[in-house]
């Protein structure tokens, strides 16, 4: 299939796929796999979680924010609940504010997830709720204590107009080489400046542009041992005394 340019395909509207070893989809806009070929899962444990200190920040916490730039098929929002569900205590709430150029129809995530037995409670909850076509902002309540949003439209448009408090950033756009708007520093800029002190982000992309737009942008930023094979991934905080 030829690839398609990202820039000929209108904003929120869902973008043309190949599916590769069954279930696995790849983007001919953008060129890349939505998530890592080894265990997309797995991965999201290691970087998106852990990298952001998660599970173990939720305790105690009466309110959680993670925003996350790339929807996609969803696995992100899927593992992270299924371990919220595990975690959580009474009357704790989770928001999950996810911001997607193109969004997925109901049953492409369904398919991506199902490679996924340990999701198939949420790849089924999260389908059936899905609307067809997606609005510009799709905001579910999925169970007493955990809400998904998902802004449909380029990312710095719907971070810029957010408003802030977020707990935790999840960076998961196509690989820099092949989607620079998601990693630019204006974009960087103003994730840092909806993030409350303190909160963090974590990504898997090591790439030194956006090592140094983060930097810029007022995270301090650490290296970490990336997944599967990958030597580095990046994750930080909002020290403080930054605004």
């Amino acid at each position: 299939m030829t690839d398609v340019n990202p820039d000929q395909i209108g904003a929120g509207a869902p973008q043309p796929l190949e599916w590769r070893d069954g279930d696995m989809p790849y983007s001919t806009a953008f060129g890349d796999h939505f998530y890592c070929q080894t265990d997309g899962r797995l991965e999201c444990g290691h970087v998106f979680l852990a990298g952001n200190g998660l599970p173990e920040r939720w305790d105690g916490r009466q309110e959680f924010l993670i925003g996350e730039l790339g929807f996609g098929t969803g696995l992100n929002f899927a593992e992270t609940w299924r371990q919220w569900k595990l975690q959580r205590a009474a009357g704790q709430q989770l928001h999950f504010i996810s911001f997607e150029l193109h969004p997925m129809r109901s049953e492409e995530i369904g398919r991506a997830l199902s490679h996924w037995p340990e999701i198939d409670a949420e790849r089924q909850a999260l389908t059936a709720s899905w609307p067809h076509p997606p609005a510009d902002t799709v905001s579910l309540d999925l169970d007493a204590q955990t809400r998904l949003s998902v802004v449909c439209g380029a990312a710095l448009d719907g971070v810029a107009a957010a408003k802030p408090g977020f707990d935790a950033w999840y960076l998961d756009g196509f690989a820099p080489s092949r989607n620079g708007d998601m990693w630019s520093e204006e974009l960087m800029r103003r994730v840092h400046e909806k993030t409350t002190p303190g909160g963090t982000f974590a990504t898997y992309a090591a790439a030194g542009f956006v090592r140094r737009n983060l930097i810029a942008a007022g995270f301090s930023v650490e290296r970490r041992q990336g997944f599967a094979g990958k030597r580095e991934m990046l994750c930080g905080i909002k020290t403080p005394e930054t605004h």
